[in-house]
């Protein structure tokens, strides 16, 4: 079991935007959000190769931080994230990419019955340490 996906104990890494700093990595946050719920699915990066990427292949597409190469959603999964539309914030440093889930995944992590998660926020903190699985 991969403790940090699966685990109950909070381990917060406080530290990855630093690491994407000092990577050297020229990237904007990007929120991935249901279209239709509302749901944030999760939060990934883009840089200017990833958006142009997005807006061409009309799914998203990310820069993958921690290996350093394009990540188009769903390319090994299947479970690809058309694209609805692109929004920019007011300071013009994060993106919300509104996206409909062509398969029931958005998470690259699997539920106990081995189906990809809809979306990578499934624990809630409990207390200061400790996490529990959503409903």
């Amino acid at each position: 079991m991969n403790e940090l996906e699966e685990g109950l104990e909070v381990r917060l890494d406080f530290d990855k935007l630093g690491k994407i700093g000092r990577a050297g990595q020229q990237v904007v946050p990007v929120v991935l959000q249901d279209a239709d719920s509302g749901e944030v699915l999760f939060i990934g990066y883009a840089n200017d190769e990833a958006f142009r990427a997005t807006l061409e292949r009309g799914s998203a597409v990310l820069w993958s931080t921690s290996r350093n190469e394009l990540w188009h959603k769903g390319a090994t999964s299947g479970d690809v994230l058309d694209l609805v539309e692109v929004r920019v914030n007011c300071e013009q440093n994060s993106l919300l990419y509104r996206v409909r889930r062509a398969t029931g995944g958005a998470c690259h992590t699997k539920d106990p019955s081995g189906a990809a998660r809809p979306g990578c926020y499934y624990r809630v903190v409990e207390s200061g340490d400790r996490l529990r699985f959503a409903d």
